[in-house]
This record gives structure tokens, C-alpha cells and sequence, in this order.
């Protein structure tokens, strides 16, 4: 294959300056969680074409997505695993060296959720021995401390945890404050009350 000025082979291709990445139109995408993130998540990745698989406490009814009823047996079937469940004790490690295995060798891991949600010891391991291919985090165990090793692998997207950080979204967040504040004043009930 010419290069510049010179030939490599094609297996020395993918170890280059520039490796090849994996295209996500037709891949195969399991959600863990799948409330109003996951569902929107969901609609965005079958514009690309991909098959969609997800796992929750219980079926979400009126979805045309396949459940799936762990997250292991879901980390079997798919290309990417995106975490998008709620974090707190009882998803607290849910996606471990189990999972993490079950994923496989060609398999990406993608952590939007909680830090608290994946083991980030068992994740270090399984991207130190090639079990998984790679993973986007942007959310850590000890937030704001990223681990060295993560870091430094060149298989692992790193980002602040941004994704309500446009304008638009902003503005929708004051904008929610404010009607809440009107509702509870005007003795009516809140639009997002909060659990005691």
C-alpha cells in the first residue's frame, strides 16, 4: 500500500500513525438503561443502520428493541456497549470483568452513565490484555481524577462529562428552574419535584 514516499504492508497499516477506526453504520449497539437518554440514544444510532439491543431492571413496553436481561448477555451480542443507567448501590460495578469478557476482543465500551457504574480496575485490566478493543469514558470513579493508565492508552477516548454543555440546552435547564420556581409560588405542582 503506498504511503508517502514509501510501501507498507497492510497489516502494518493498522499500526501506523494513523490506525483505521471501526465504523458504527451497521454495527450492532446494546444500551444498559434504557429511560429517556437511552431511548434517545437509541434513535440516533438507527439513522446509522445499527441494531439495537438493550437491558434495563424490566422491558420498556412499546419499544421495537430487543431486550436483553443482563448486562453480560447483552455484552455478547453487540459491537459497542454504551452505559446509560443511573448510578447509586445498585448499579454500583454492574458492568465488570464478566461483562467486560463478554464483549469481547472487537468490542468498544462507552461509559456516559456514572463513574460508579463500571469497575474501572476490572476496565484497565481487560484494555491492558486486548479483552475489550477499546472505550470512551467520560465519567470516572474518582472524578476529577483520571487514572494515569487510562491515560496513556491509545485505545481510550477521554472527555469531561459535557454532553448538556450547549446553549441551547443550558438555557432549557434556567428555563426549568424558573417554571419550577412559578409552579411551587403559584401553589401548583412542580414540573420535576425531587424525592426527599
Amino acid at each position: 500500500i503506498p504511503q508517502g514516499d514509501r510501501f507498507v504492508r497492510a497489516g502494518d497499516w493498522e499500526r501506523g500513525p494513523m490506525p483505521l477506526a471501526r465504523k458504527v453504520s451497521g454495527a450492532r449497539l446494546g444500551l444498559v438503561g434504557m429511560g429517556r437518554i437511552g431511548q434517545a440514544i437509541a434513535e440516533r444510532a438507527a439513522a446509522f443502520g445499527m441494531s439495537i439491543a438493550y437491558t434495563a431492571r424490566t422491558p420498556r413496553q412499546g419499544l421495537a428493541y430487543r431486550y436483553l436481561p443482563t448486562p453480560q448477555a447483552l455484552a455478547a451480542e453487540v459491537d459497542f456497549l454504551v452505559v446509560i443507567t443511573p448510578g447509586g448501590a445498585a448499579t454500583r460495578g454492574l458492568i465488570d470483568a464478566a461483562v467486560l469478557r463478554a464483549l469481547g476482543p472487537q468490542g468498544y465500551l462507552v461509559n456516559v452513565s456514572r463513574g460508579s457504574v463500571v469497575d474501572q480496575p476490572a476496565l484497565v485490566a481487560a484494555l491492558r490484555a486486548g479483552a475489550i478493543a477499546g472505550a470512551a469514558l467520560d465519567v470516572f470513579a474518582d472524578e476529577p481524577h483520571v487514572p494515569a493508565e487510562l491515560r496513556e492508552m491509545p485505545q481510550v477516548v477521554l472527555t469531561p462529562h459535557i454532553g448538556s454543555g450547549t446553549r441551547q440546552t443550558r438555557e432549557a435547564m434556567g428555563q426549568l428552574v424558573l417554571d419550577n420556581l412559578q409552579a411551587h409560588f403559584a401553589g401548583q405542582p412542580l414540573l420535576t419535584p425531587v424525592a426527599a
